[in-house]
C-alpha cells in the first residue's frame, strides 16, 4: 500500500515537473516577443486563431477578444490586413464565417480579411499562414496564457512573429479552464517543436 502510495506521488511530481518545465520553455522562447495592444509593433498582418462560437453563431468572449485587438491594430495602423484561421466545420460552428461577420460588421474592409478553414490548432495555423498564405512577419493575437506557445509555435514555422494579448470580459470557470488548457497543452507544443 505504501509502495503504492509513494510511486502515485513520484509520479504526480513528474507530471507536474514536465508540466511546469515545458512552460517555462515556451515562456523563455517567446520572451522579447510578447507585447499588451499598445506596445505592438508593426507588421503586415494580424493572424487570429479560432475559437468557440456560441449558438447563434457570434463569436464568444475569448474569441471576441482576439478579433476587438486585431480591428485596433488594423485601425491604428499596426497591421495591414487580418488572417482568420481556425475551424470552419468546428463543433461548435463555422468559426471563419463567426470571424468574418464580426469584422465586417465592426468596420473592417472586407479586402483585408484572409480567411483559412483549416487551421485546427495552433501549429496549423501557424505553418499554414506561412506555407499558403506567404506570412513572414506577423502577430498572433490570443490571451494571455496562449501567447507564449503561439508565438514558439508560429516562430519555428518560420514566421517572425511577435505575440499579443487579446482582452477577455470572461467569466472565471472560462479563464481557469482555458489556463488549465494551456498549462497541459505545454509538453505536446515542446515536444513538436523539438522533433520537428
Amino acid at each position: 500500500m505504501r509502495r503504492g502510495l509513494e510511486f502515485g506521488v513520484a509520479l504526480a511530481a513528474g507530471v507536474v515537473l514536465v508540466v511546469v518545465g515545458a512552460n517555462v520553455r515556451l515562456s523563455v522562447m517567446s520572451s522579447g516577443h510578447r507585447f499588451e495592444p499598445a506596445e505592438a509593433p508593426t507588421v503586415p498582418v494580424v493572424i487570429v486563431p479560432g475559437a468557440k462560437v456560441g449558438p447563434d453563431g457570434a463569436p464568444m468572449a475569448y474569441l471576441r477578444g482576439r478579433l476587438d485587438v486585431a480591428i485596433e491594430l488594423v485601425r491604428v495602423g499596426k497591421a495591414r490586413e487580418i488572417l482568420v484561421s481556425g475551424d470552419a466545420a468546428g463543433a461548435s460552428g463555422d468559426e471563419i464565417a463567426s470571424m468574418t461577420r464580426y469584422l465586417l460588421d465592426h468596420g473592417v474592409d472586407p479586402a483585408l480579411v484572409r480567411s483559412d478553414g483549416e487551421g485546427l490548432s495552433t501549429r496549423e495555423t501557424c505553418a499554414r499562414a506561412e506555407r499558403l498564405f506567404d506570412v513572414e512577419r506577423a502577430i498572433i493575437v490570443t490571451q494571455y496564457r496562449h501567447v507564449p506557445r503561439a508565438v514558439a509555435l508560429c516562430r519555428a514555422e518560420g514566421i517572425d512573429a511577435d505575440g499579443v494579448t487579446a482582452y477577455c470580459e470572461c467569466r472565471r470557470i472560462t479563464l481557469v479552464r482555458n489556463n488549465i488548457r494551456e498549462w497541459l497543452a505545454a509538453p505536446k507544443a515542446v515536444v513538436g517543436l523539438i522533433l520537428g
